[in-house]
């Protein structure tokens, strides 16, 4: 059994198709005739890889905090991938600066000139000034640090923690991190909630919805998950996992997976269900325009929405409520896979229908804005996997002086 890597892995190749990625998506705001498209599939872009970063960064904090032992080994790959949380912070350092250089473009609220759909202007709109203590631009701004201030501080801690312990083996480095986990949990679920209701639900900010945040909390959490999946496969397949893991950790992270599954597909249905029912056109609009056109007819994001019913939660469901799935490496990775590109789908199905024409029905899913979302992805993914591989030789591969490394290799269902 080797506790380092067998061969470090070379990050510049992630950096270069990252880099080349975000150039595209720049290319895209300077030549598209209208620029919304491109920043909007921008902000999809950092919003899918934060959710995966705050998923990583809540499963940590899980593992400390219940004192499992299963995910011990895989915890030291989820603490690499909390290295991203700074870039990302850099990453939406131009969204920031648009809305200050230009209120409005990203998210109309800022800009109390900005025209609505037969209803004036955002200042004079009554829903609006009953939120403007909330939505404003000062507040936006200070939300937005106080976020990645508190991803990357509580991530810094854990990171340290974690590491020392591979030293000297002091059992103090545990209690430090249950205390961290202890008052980081609810910094983080706070933080998740309130990033998701101004960089995504306040596009539309008339809309009215309790579940926000829980739903923006299973994508991350599921996207953590998977992301664990494709990084256990890798390393198994490298070499540097073999004799650390055993069918039993592939069929815990697989339990997690299918309970979550069902958690999204909960939250989704209580929030589409209740608005459904309550029948307030307050809210049932951010639905109809995921489903219909002012004339009418159907529209491309009604079969987006089938596509996450059935892809979101059938698939899956069905896929892990089988032992031999989980525990078969090239059938969880592909089942990982499908979950994660189903993730960036909801994200999209989120946020790009603010994008709207003339007749303010939202503009077609398979259009231009689709390429930027890919490069968007590409770009801020590049730069995360970046950040992963270059934490990833700085320390051992497993944590070798854990409390419960032992336990861990050991793991049976």
């Amino acid at each position: 059994m080797s506790t380092t890597p067998a061969t470090a892995p070379v990050p510049q190749k992630a950096l270069f198709v990252g880099l080349a990625g975000l150039a595209l998506t720049a290319l895209g705001v300077a030549v598209s005739a209208d620029r919304h498209g491109p920043v909007l599939a921008y902000l999809v872009g950092v919003s899918y890889w934060t959710a995966i970063a705050i998923g990583m960064l809540l499963m940590v904090m899980i593992h400390h905090i219940v004192d499992a032992s299963w995910s011990v080994v895989l915890r030291r790959q989820w603490e690499h991938g909390l290295s991203a949380f700074k870039w990302l912070f850099i990453l939406f350092l131009p969204l920031l600066v648009l809305a200050w250089v230009k209120p409005g473009f990203v998210w109309p609220w800022m800009d109390l000139m900005h025209p609505m759909h037969g209803h004036g202007t955002v200042g004079s709109d009554v829903l609006y000034l009953k939120k403007a203590a909330f939505l404003n631009l000062h507040m936006f701004t200070g939300m937005t640090l106080a976020f990645f201030a508190i991803w990357v501080w509580l991530s810094a801690r854990l990171r340290k923690a974690s590491f020392a312990q591979d030293a000297d083996g002091s059992a103090a480095w545990t209690s430090m991190n249950r205390k961290s986990s202890a008052f980081g949990l609810p910094l983080a679920a706070l933080s998740l909630t309130f990033a998701a209701i101004y960089w995504m639900k306040s596009l539309e900010y008339h809309w009215f919805s309790t579940m926000y945040g829980v739903w923006f909390f299973a994508n991350c959490v599921r996207g953590a998950l998977c992301s664990g999946v494709v990084i256990m496969v890798w390393l198994y397949r490298r070499g540097d996992f073999k004799g650390i893991l055993n069918s039993n950790h592939f069929h815990s992270i697989g339990q997690l997976m299918l309970a979550f599954t069902v958690f999204w597909a909960y939250v989704t249905f209580s929030q589409y269900f209740l608005i459904w029912n309550a029948n307030v056109p307050e809210e049932t609009f951010w639905y109809n325009l995921r489903e219909l056109n002012h004339d009418g007819s159907t529209n491309q994001w009604w079969y987006v929405g089938l596509a996450l019913l059935f892809g979101h939660f059938v698939v899956p469901f069905l896929a892990l409520l089988s032992y031999r799935f989980k525990v078969t490496h090239h059938i969880i990775r592909r089942i990982a896979f499908w979950v994660l590109a189903v993730i960036l789908l909801d994200l999209c199905y989120n946020i790009l229908p603010a994008l709207k024409d003339e007749h303010g029905d939202s503009l077609n899913f398979f259009s231009l804005n689709l390429l930027w979302v890919i490069t968007s992805v590409i770009g801020v993914g590049g730069v995360c996997i970046w950040a992963y591989l270059r934490s990833f030789p700085t320390t051992k591969l497993i944590p070798i002086r854990d409390p419960r490394i032992s336990e861990c290799l050991t793991h049976h269902e």
